[in-house]
């Protein structure tokens, strides 16, 4: 993460606005782009939100996610516990 050297004020309804060079960098516009909030520790992550990365068995936005079979988005984390449990079900069926 880097600094840009910007600080604002939050106002007394909670808001905090992006300044415009910010936006145009980032291609924000507004009304149109969504944001998604994330936290980590005391820090608040700001994103433009993308649906398709959400992991299907964590839940987890990364941009480590992969996309299997054109629309499975899994995380490193999310194929560990998958292939677990595939493990665990062909196991129970071996062992009838």
């Amino acid at each position: 993460m880097k600094t840009t050297g910007i600080l604002k004020k939050v106002d007394e309804l909670g808001r905090v606005t992006l300044p415009h060079e910010l936006r145009k960098v980032l291609g924000i516009e507004e009304r149109k782009t969504h944001l998604e909030i994330f936290t980590e520790g005391e820090a608040i992550i700001l994103e433009k939100y993308r649906i398709a990365r959400a992991c299907a068995v964590t839940g987890e936005v990364s941009n480590e996610n992969k996309v299997f079979e054109g629309n499975i988005v899994l995380s490193p984390e999310g194929v560990d516990i998958l292939l677990k449990q595939l493990m665990n079900e062909k196991n129970k069926k071996g062992v009838k």
